[in-house]
């Protein structure tokens, strides 16, 4: 015989009086529907009791990572990512020679107040 806090072997530790309802498992539930580009369809719960407002637009399809949207005709469109710039690409981005030449001359600058602070 089992004596003391020691739980018996093979019985559910916790499984008082307080079951599942008490829990929340068996709350009531709304399902809502959520479509993604790749056309996953997403099935999660919400309470019944949560607001329209507090129901988000759009969620993360956990199959593929795109986002999922209410609208199955329209799902939400993939998020454009900028390529990788090239040296060429930055070339094509530099300065005019006026900006240049201030910069040069603003980063001379602290330059020679660093060693001029340092070396005295």
């Amino acid at each position: 015989m089992a004596s003391g806090g020691s739980a018996i072997r093979g019985s559910r530790v916790g499984a008082g009086p307080m079951g599942e309802q008490d829990r929340g498992f068996h709350a009531d539930r709304i399902q809502v529907l959520y479509w993604c580009a790749n056309g996953h369809e997403l099935k999660p719960y919400f309470l019944a009791t949560i607001e329209p407002e507090e129901i988000p637009e759009q969620l993360d399809c956990p199959n593929c990572g795109l986002p999922a949207g209410r609208d199955k005709e329209n799902p939400p469109s993939v998020a454009k990512l900028e390529p990788y710039k090239t040296h060429l690409a930055y070339v094509k981005e530099r300065r005019t020679e006026q900006e240049a030449a201030t910069l040069l001359h603003e980063a001379l600058e602290q330059l020679r107040a660093r060693r001029g602070r340092t070396s005295a």
